[in-house]
């Protein structure tokens, strides 16, 4: 076996997912691929059967690509992408903080805010590993189409496009495009806030409020995540681009995205403990939904869905309040 050109921290179906990309592309250039499990016995069964059948099931893995538990197999490579649940992230770099190499670029795929600091997860890397490069991946992307080869294509961000050309080029395969930017913010912002309003698209599905409805959602939910994305300081044109708009309207229109599933149970009248209950994966947008709303608050914001579903996840308001009360809202100009 090579040595590990790219790790991946994170054995999930999304981790999985990139790492099978990544092995694919690595395969001509004599790469491989180190894919790092919190669970000992889970890696040895993936390296036993190839698959990941616990959160990939019936995917065969990639020859140079291999599961273990141990970070420090993750030391000599070049590229490494996190891609645990996003409040999980500054625990997991603790334990990498030493092994990863001076300068690694570390690509950030985990998608929220973290709760207590308010903190986009870059910030986080430099906190936790300060020598290390980051770039963020981000936008319209579910691993089950993208582990069959289903056309998809997503934002590799980073502080420069002299950084980011050369890790797309690691990370590409034909059907996994990949277009670069410098707007690390912009590819953040979209990433975390599309999650809290496709919990809202999920409850309009759920209530049977019908297409209408959500559309307008859509709408009104791509203006507030623009207007967050200001006062943060991402780009208009990056908000408008795959990682904001797009990963918006696949998050708001489609059951496989887990934010969507939790605002839908929630519609049909589950608790919280029911969904949390039988969910596979985290809903990235349950937790990230106080952070947006509270950076709203500070910069006078009106994010009006944002706080209606906010308000819901904390068992202030019931759906039926909360869409009563956006419907009773002042007549006022679109812009």
């Amino acid at each position: 076996m090579h040595a590990p050109s790219v790790g991946v921290i994170g054995a999930g179906a999304w981790g999985t997912a990139l790492a099978q990309v990544a092995a694919k592309s690595q395969q001509a250039a004599g790469g491989s691929v180190q894919l790092w499990c919190r669970d000992p016995a889970a890696a040895a069964e993936i390296n036993r059967s190839r698959k990941n059948n616990a959160r990939l099931p019936g995917v065969t893995l990639a020859p140079n690509l291999t599961a273990t538990s141990e970070p420090s197999a993750l030391a000599a490579c070049g590229i490494v992408l996190i891609a645990t649940p996003a409040q999980t992230v500054r625990q997991v770099l603790q334990q990498f903080s030493s092994v990863l190499k001076p300068n690694a670029r570390v690509v950030i795929t985990a998608k929220g805010l973290e709760r207590g600091t308010d903190a986009l997860m870059a910030s986080i890397l430099a906190d936790e590993c300060p020598s290390c490069e980051p770039l963020v991946l981000s936008g319209p992307s579910f691993a089950d189409d993208v582990v069959r080869g289903l056309p998809t294509a997503v934002t590799l961000a980073a502080r420069s496009l002299e950084i980011a050309h050369p890790v797309a080029a690691a990370l590409s395969i034909p059907t996994f495009r990949l277009y670069v930017s410098d707007d690390l913010v912009g590819v953040q912002v979209g990433g975390a806030v599309k999650n809290v309003l496709a919990i809202a698209c999920g409850i309009v599905a759920g209530r049977k409020l019908g297409e209408s409805a959500r559309a307008a959602v859509i709408a009104r939910s791509f203006a507030e995540l623009t207007r967050i994305g200001r006062v943060l300081g991402a780009r208009s044109e990056t908000l408008g681009g795959l990682s904001g708009l797009g990963d918006l309207v696949l998050s708001c229109s489609s059951a496989q995205s887990r934010n969507f599933q939790l605002g839908q149970a929630m519609g049909e009248g589950l608790s919280l403990g029911e969904i949390f209950g039988r969910q596979r994966g985290t809903s990235e947008g349950a937790y990230t939904a106080s952070v947006v709303d509270a950076i709203a608050t500070k910069y006078a914001i009106e994010v009006p869905i944002v706080s209606a579903v906010r308000a819901i996840l904390d068992g202030e308001c019931t759906i039926d309040a909360a869409i009563e009360q956006l419907l009773q809202r002042p007549l006022k100009s679109e812009i």
